[in-house]
Order: structure tokens, then C-alpha cells, then sequence
């Protein structure tokens, strides 16, 4: 075994060897490398992996350690003590990790960075996990952007650094195993029950995995995005947002990956929607960034004042797609069963939660922070924030989602609503997605009974709507634009 003391590597939200800054330098360190990850829930608190984000976490970790030969090391423990001690234990003087961004995050890691410093330790964090960092992008008075389009045409794509060129896989330097990690499985991270069939089915969590999600989307996906991003029955979408959310993929993969080809095959307008939702992943942290408090606070202070219901029984039946309207009830149950959910329908779920039901938008971000894989704080928060018009540049609170309008524009021929909701599946087009409309002669024919084999609406359109306009309208300030 070599004696030279290893140079620590700490796998966080990075969980790749490509692309890897703080790896690619700690290899060109010449030490052997000692390759590390810290389950910490203990620091997280509220903010430990949701279930979904377990399972997912389990396998991902699972790839890397296979890319790493076998030689990651996992604890479970709060990071400012289990690193610390490591360092004593190993010798080593030298750490390196790629920054996160989530607000207790950064409290730990600037007390971790700075007590290792103080005890002559070398410590180096880089950006591996954002485009645009938050702190090169404000404006020209210095403040930080609340609206999407001046922050990312103008903050990013006009002032900031461009997103650098990806780095080059290194050659892994492994160090023997002997200091007293725990495996991957001692971490716990998957559940006694085996819920995550379906899930697992769906999904190849890992760098490999991201890399094929990547090239699948840039042959089949990129080509109608700027139309086929709004349809949950077509694959225009790329659904690499768990695999950028555990950094099995860089931002800066994908921005030059997906730009070359697109140049290519004369895609440019295609690339640019594209581009722009990687735009409001960075925005979203961008606003976790300056408004830590983003999780639980609402961004404009009126609405603290809000009169959500309480309605225990409307909850359940929305978190089990149980609520008497197809699209809402496909899409919560396309979340259970695979852990994702498509963005179009995350809208009109949450719409549906915070405006026809009126249920505070802490349920819906609590619900979809335990059963997403993608599950990431900045855009959980910043989304909900968003549809119940309450955050940065959000969605009007006269802009309520109709979900039986959004199923015949964005679901006409009822393909995504048959795969999550069978029990419609036999009703014609006309009508799938108000399903209470049915005559008598399509109910028998089909073996449609309303209210047994499928619920009634759990609210009525019409009079939800004008509920929630008449208390949007009560807080002092809004007024209809």
C-alpha cells in the first residue's frame, strides 16, 4: 500500500466521472485517490431524500462506485464530522467537492471548508453542478433578477461566463480500502417494501443511463420540442432532470452536446426552447440562491394572507389521482408509479391543487418532494411558488389551469390518459376527458358507471374557479391585468 496519504474526493451532486471538476483535480494531484460519500440527514433535516429520490440515490451510487472500481467509501452522518474525522484517520491534507447550492448545504460546507483550512487542510470546491453560478449573475445595480427572460437572456447569456467546454473522463487513481466506509447497501436507502418496480422499470439511473437518455432525446425528442414539449402522450420531452439533479450528467454536457447537433441538422430554433428550460433550471436556483427561504416562505408577502382550505379527503384523492378528472388523475398517478410526472401536466396538477381545491402549495411541494426522482429543491420550490402565483415571476392567480381544456389540447387523442387512468380507457375521445358527459348508451356500451367505476369531480369547475378568483381578489394589492 502506498504511503503517500490520499487525496480525498467527496461525491455529492456529482455522481460521474465526466465532467468532473473537482475529480479531474484531485487526480492531477498525483495522490492516490480516496473517493467518498456522506449520507447526511442529520443536516438536512426536512430536506433529506424524499423516498423516490432514495431508491433513485441507491442505484446511482451503484454506477459510480462500479466506474470507481469498487473503491467508493459511504458513511452515514452529519458531514461536518464524519469528514473531519476522516481526514485524522487517512492523513490526507487534501479535499476536494463540487459545490451545492441548497441553503443548509452552503451553511455546512463553509464550516466544514473553513475549520479544515484553519487545521492546514487544502480545500477546493468548483461548480459542477450549474451553468451560471448565482453570484455571476445580477443586475446592473447588483440585485438579483425576480423575472425569467432579462435573467437569462440578459444576466446569463448576456453577462455571465459562457458555460465552459466539458472535461475529458481522467484515469481513476484507486486507494485501498482501509478506512472503515460502510457499502452502499448499509446506507439504507431502499425500502423494505418493493414499491419501485414500476419505477425502476422506467428508469437506468447511472452516467451511462443520462448519457443514452441524452442521445435518445437529440435523435427522437429535439426535432418537435417546441411543440412536442406540451404533450405527456408524445416523447418530446428529455427527462434528464434526475439525472442532472444527482449530476450524472453536467449542465455543460448537455448545453454543448445538444448545441453541436442541433447546428448540425439546422435545429437552431428547436435548440433554443431547449436551451431556455435549462435556462430556468438555472433560475430557479438563481432564486434558492438569494431567497433561501424560497422551501417555505412565499417570495410576495400578500399572500401570506391567503384563506387556504383545509380538506383532508380533496388531498388524498389528489395524491392518489382519485379526484374525477383525467388529466389530473394521469398525471398523479404516472408520478406514483414512476416517480416523474411531465411538465405540462405538473402544471395543471398544481394549478388544480392551489386553485380549484385551494389547498396551500407547501402539500403539493411536500407530496412531490417525497415521490419525484427528480425531487431538487431550488426547482420543487420555485415551481410551486410559481403556479400558486405567490413567486418570482409567476403565473398570473387569474391563470387557472381548466384540466378538462388542457386534456383535449394537449392529450387529444386520449393516449396519455388511457395508460394512467384504464379504467377510461374504453370511452371515445369526445369523451375522455370529461367523462360525466358520457349519454347513457356510451356508458353502457363501454361499461361506464360514473361515481363507481371511475369518481365524480371531486369540485365543480365552474364554482372552484370563481372560489379561488374571489380570494385571490381579497388580498389587497392584486388586481386583474
Amino acid at each position: 500500500m502506498s504511503k503517500k496519504p490520499p487525496v480525498i474526493m467527496w461525491f455529492r451532486q456529482d455522481l460521474r466521472i465526466t465532467d468532473n471538476p473537482a475529480l479531474t483535480e484531485a487526480i492531477e494531484t498525483g495522490s492516490p485517490l480516496l473517493p467518498i460519500y456522506i449520507l447526511d440527514d442529520e443536516n438536512a433535516g426536512d430536506y433529506s431524500p424524499g423516498a423516490a429520490s432514495r431508491w433513485w440515490l441507491h442505484n446511482s451510487l451503484q454506477s459510480l462506485n462500479a466506474s470507481l472500481d469498487g473503491n467508493l467509501q459511504c458513511f452515514r452522518g452529519k458531514a461536518d464530522e464524519v469528514l473531519p474525522a476522516l481526514v485524522q484517520r487517512t492523513g490526507s491534507t487534501n479535499i476536494y467537492w463540487n459545490r451545492c447550492y441548497e441553503p443548509w448545504r452552503i451553511e455546512r460546507d463553509l464550516q466544514i471548508k473553513a475549520d479544515l483550512r484553519n487545521s492546514g487542510h487544502h480545500v477546493s470546491s468548483f461548480n459542477g453542478s450549474l451553468l451560471f453560478e448565482p453570484h455571476d449573475v445580477a443586475k446592473a445595480d447588483g440585485t438579483p433578477y425576480k423575472v425569467f427572460t432579462p435573467f437569462y437572456r440578459k444576466g446569463c447569456l448576456g453577462n455571465a461566463p459562457p458555460p465552459r467546454l466539458p472535461l475529458a473522463p481522467p484515469d481513476i487513481r484507486s486507494y485501498e480500502k482501509s478506512s472503515p466506509g460502510s457499502s452502499i447497501d448499509d446506507l439504507e436507502l431502499m425500502p423494505a417494501i418493493t414499491w419501485y418496480d414500476d419505477i425502476a422499470a422506467t428508469w437506468a439511473p447511472g452516467e451511462d443511463g443520462a448519457q443514452e437518455r441524452l442521445d435518445t432525446f437529440l435523435e427522437t425528442g429535439i426535432r418537435n420540442y417546441i411543440d412536442g414539449r406540451n404533450r405527456p402522450d408524445l416523447e418530446s420531452v428529455s427527462r434528464l432532470s434526475p439525472h442532472l439533479h444527482f449530476g450524472e450528467i453536467s449542465p455543460q454536457q448537455v448545453w454543448h452536446v445538444a448545441s453541436a447537433a442541433c447546428n448540425i441538422a439546422a435545429l437552431e430554433s428547436q435548440l433554443d426552447h431547449f436551451l431556455s428550460e435549462l435556462g430556468w433550471r438555472e433560475f430557479s436556483h438563481h432564486l434558492l440562491f438569494h431567497w433561501p427561504d424560497l422551501p417555505k416562505k412565499n417570495l410576495q408577502s400578500k399572500f401570506d394572507r391567503f384563506p387556504w382550505r383545509d380538506d383532508e379527503d380533496a388531498l388524498h384523492r389528489w395524491k392518489h389521482g382519485m379526484t374525477g378528472f383525467p388529466i389530473v388523475d394521469a398525471g398523479m398517478r404516472e408520478l406514483w408509479e414512476t416517480g416523474y410526472m411531465h411538465n405540462r401536466v405538473r402544471m395543471i396538477v398544481g394549478s388544480f391543487l392551489v386553485k380549484n381545491l385551494m389547498l396551500h402549495w407547501h402539500h403539493g411541494e411536500r407530496w412531490f418532494w417525497d415521490t419525484l426522482v427528480d425531487a431538487d429543491l431550488a426547482n420543487n420550490s420555485a415551481s410551486w411558488q410559481w403556479i400558486a402565483g405567490c413567486g418570482a415571476d409567476a403565473a398570473p392567480y387569474f391563470r387557472i389551469f381548466n384540466p378538462v381544456t388542457q386534456g383535449n389540447k394537449f392529450d387529444p387523442d386520449g393516449v396519455y390518459v388511457r395508460r394512467f387512468v384504464p379504467e377510461l380507457a374504453a370511452l371515445p375521445n369526445r369523451y375522455l376527458h370529461s367523462p360525466w358527459d358520457a349519454p347513457d348508451d356510451i356508458c353502457e356500451s363501454t361499461g361506464f358507471v360514473p361515481g363507481q367505476t371511475y369518481p365524480n369531480p371531486v369540485v365543480d369547475l365552474k364554482a372552484s374557479r370563481e372560489r379561488a378568483l374571489d380570494a385571490f381578489r381579497s388580498l389587497k394589492g392584486l388586481a386583474m391585468t
